[in-house]
Formats: structure tokens, sequence, C-alpha cells
């Protein structure tokens, strides 16, 4: 017993690690050394750095050593046997392989001493020559039949028109691709019908396209449309010429002009435009076009020159803000009357000749200069435009735009009081005059037409709207002491 406690103090002495006594130091500095030391054991199982560090296993014996492995060997090697021995009466049954185990505590820390069949997880990620296949999930079987090839041409229409994505490329036949393209239109979705034309146009010669599609009217107007908006041009045109469409061509031509930037090509363009094969009403519009356009350039170019070298008084009280060129007619028109109002006729940027030239109506023409004349409060010039003279020599004011419209532009224009009075009179209705004087405060014009309907309830209910001791509440007075 006594030798038996000998050799156990003799193996706690000799060990690495010190064993629990009573006789240790109980004060706070040993306990403090203590907890440091188990901290920096537990740094040297976590830190792979520390190599030089000896190891040893529960038996006190250094991890790595002979014995320790031939110990090591002999329990993995009884333990996996008592395992996998198989029960009695079932010798049929083959042994499986026996394996030995070299894992440790210290390899599952250290990740060290493991077979070279069992990769480790952080080694799996870092070998970028390793691919990961990830198992793929089975797909309904609902959505295989999307990519079946088994559609007729009435189910595949069906389907597109819910939206499923359908391939066309089985359809390689000339009659399966009209059958789908008959069954497209007999669905009446546009969508569908383009994107079955799409194809056709991909896959069919242009002879055989144009002549199926002559007979098939709905899917031809279809064709032309996505032609236009897609800009092809040429198919177009090759198109529409097949079907002897020459007025459709030369318009096709035509439109070709808004995307020509520079304005002396346009006009060179234009003036080739009119011998193409146009309707007679058609080739007067283009003729027009290329008139306007010469014009705007002989306008512009003085206009630019005059107002360089401040020649012209109404260019310097009023600078232009844009150009004149490849405006519209009406543009053109307000722009002459605005800054050409009192040239002669003979001139080409005269109002009276682009009217005459262009053919411009009156009420146009009047509405037109007008708003330019009202806009440099040139009273007189709207006065002479709204008055005409007969043939025995009197004069009259006529509007052909209504006076009702001429009192609405003058008083946008912040026309006088005076100058509105002079042509709400003019207005024919009555209950119009009243509303027009009523609102833009034209008293005179109120009373009168109270004066000439005889209402005295009337006047005596806008004398309380006049400014008490003014002009108009004498003349009101004085009816309604003579009525």
């Amino acid at each position: 017993m006594s030798r038996a406690r000998a050799d156990e103090e003799e193996y706690w002495h000799s060990s690495k690690f010190r064993a629990f006594t009573f006789d240790d130091e109980d004060d706070e500095l040993s306990q403090l050394k203590e907890s440091k030391r188990a901290v920096n054991s537990l740094r040297d199982i976590v830190d792979d750095d520390d190599d030089d560090l000896e190891k040893v296993s529960w038996s006190g014996e250094p991890v790595g050593s002979i014995s320790w492995s031939i110990k090591e060997t002999a329990s993995s090697s009884s333990s996996l046997e008592g395992r996998d021995q198989p029960q009695k009466g079932s010798s049929s049954y083959a042994a499986l392989p026996k394996q030995v185990s070299s894992y440790s505590l210290s390899s599952l820390f250290k990740g060290r001493n493991r077979l070279p069949s069992l990769p480790s997880l952080s080694d799996a990620f870092s070998d970028t020559g390793v691919k990961n296949y990830a198992p793929e999930l089975r797909r309904p079987k609902a959505e295989y039949k999307d990519y079946s090839n088994d559609w007729s041409p009435r189910d595949t229409v069906r389907r597109m028109q819910r939206g499923k994505v359908c391939s066309l490329e089985r359809f390689r036949s000339l009659q399966d691709k009209l059958v789908l393209l008959d069954e497209a239109v007999a669905g009446h979705d546009g969508n569908v019908i383009t994107a079955v034309l799409i194809f056709l146009k991909r896959t069919l010669r242009r002879e055989v396209l144009f002549r199926e599609l002559e007979v098939r009217q709905v899917a031809l107007c279809h064709l032309i449309h996505f032609l236009k908006e897609t800009g092809e041009q040429k198919l177009l045109l090759d198109l529409l010429r097949f079907l002897d469409r020459t007025e459709e061509v030369a318009l096709s031509q035509y439109r070709e002009h808004l995307n020509i930037q520079d304005v002396e090509k346009k006009r060179e363009f234009l003036k080739g435009c009119i011998g193409l094969p146009f309707s007679a009403e058609d080739i007067s519009h283009i003729q027009d076009h290329y008139t306007l356009l010469e014009r705007q350039i002989i306008i512009e170019a003085n206009d630019r020159h005059l107002a360089m070298a401040g020649q012209s008084e109404i260019f310097r009280k009023y600078p232009r803000k844009a150009s004149i060129l490849n405006m519209p007619l009406v543009t053109t028109l307000f722009y002459s009357c605005f800054y050409h109002y009192t040239e002669a006729e003979g001139t080409f940027s005269s109002p009276t000749n682009l009217k005459k030239t262009f053919k411009i109506p009156d009420k146009q023409y009047v509405l037109t200069a007008l708003a330019a004349r009202a806009k440099l409060r040139a009273w007189e010039d709207v006065d002479a435009l709204l008055t005409t003279k007969n043939w025995l020599g009197y004069t009259k004011k006529k509007a052909p735009i209504g006076f009702h419209r001429v009192v609405e532009i003058l008083q946008r224009n912040n026309a006088p009081v005076q100058v509105l009075q002079e042509y709400v009179r003019l207005v024919e209705d009555v209950e119009t005059r009243l509303n027009l004087a009523t609102k833009y405060k034209c008293h005179d014009v109120v009373i009168d037409t109270y004066r000439d309907l005889k209402d005295r309830i009337q006047l005596m209910a806008y004398k309380c709207k006049v400014e008490r001791g003014s002009a108009e509440e004498e003349k009101i007075n004085s009816l309604l002491s003579n009525m």
C-alpha cells in the first residue's frame, strides 16, 4: 500500500501538471497565477503557431511518440472489432474492413493526423479545383409541358395569349406556319399576331411572305404598322411596292425628311419628293412644304443679318428668341406679322404675301395677325385690321372670328378699357355682351345696354356696383329720372 502511494506521488511530481494539494497557497496572487496559466494552456490548444510546445495525453506520454501511437492503435482496433463482429448464425454477411483511427483530442482542436481520404471542411472550401454540385430540385411536371414540342398551332397561340413561353421553331413547313398565323389572327390578340409575324419574317423569304400576307389583310396591317414603328423603311417600301400601293410608297419616302437635320439637304430632298406619285391633294401639300422651307431660309438669313447689325428698331426692342426654320406655317405667319407687318406685299416676309402664296383663310389670318399686333400693343393696327370698306366707300368693323374672341384676345394682352369697350359694343348677342362688359368692367356698355332694353330694375341694381360719386353713377341717375 505504501509502495503504491509512493508511485502515485512520484507520478504527480514527475508530471508537468500539478495535482491538487491542501498545501497550496490560497492567496489572491496564487489564484491569479493559476488563472493566467490556465488561459495560456487553452491558447496552446487552439493556436496553430505553437508547434514547439510538447503535448501529452491523459496518460502523461507525449502525443506523437511511438508508445502513444501503439496504444491509440490498439484501443481503436479493439473498439472497432467489438462493433463490427457479426452475430452468431449470420456468417453469410461479409465483415467490413476495419479502419484505424488516427484522431486524438489534440487532432480535433488542431485539425491534424487525419486520414488522407477524409478532407476537412475548410480544405474543401479552400480548394479551388474541387467543384461543388448542389442537388437540383425537380421541377413540377406541369412546367415541362411549356417546353414540349407536341403543341398544336391552336394550343401554342392559346399559351402565348396566357403569357407562356412557347418555341415556334418546331413549325418548319410553310403550311404549319400559315396555320399558326391564321390561329393567331383568329385569337384577336395583337401581341400574338405581331410575335408570329416576326417569326415568319425571319424564317420566310420576302416574296413568299408578301404573297401570303396579301390574302390576309389583318396580318398585313399589323406587319405594316410594325415596320413603321420599328423604322424598317427598306422592307416597308418593298412590301408596299409589291402591293402596288404607290401613294403609300411616296408618303413613306416623304416621311424620311423628319430624319434630316440640315435645312439645305432637307430642301433638296423635298424638291425631289415633288415628283413622287402622290395624289393631287397630297402633291399640293408637298409643294407648299418645299416653298415654305425655301421662304423660311430667305427670311432667316435676312433677319439674322438685321439683328446682328442692329439696323432695325423692332429687333432691338424685341430680340428674336428662336429661329424660324422648320416652323409651321401659322408660326411663320405670326413671326411675319410681328416683325414685318408693314412690309410691302412683294417681299417674301410680308404677311399678305404669305397669305396669298399659301392661301391662308381670312379667319386664320385675322386671328394670327390680331394676336401678333395686340402683343405689341399696336391698337391702331388692330383697328385697321378689323375695319373694312365697301364699294360705296363706307367703313365698317368686321371680325371673321367674332368680336367676342377679339375682346378676349385684347384683354389677354392688357388692352385699356377704352379699347375693350369699343369692341364689346360690337358683340351682337345681348347676353354675351352684358357678361363681357360686366366681367371686364366696361360700365358704359352695361348702362347703355340696359338703357336700350329699358330695364329700370337692372339699372338700379347696377348702380350699387359702380363707385359712388363717379360719372357712371351720375349717368345712371340721369337715365332713371328720364325713364
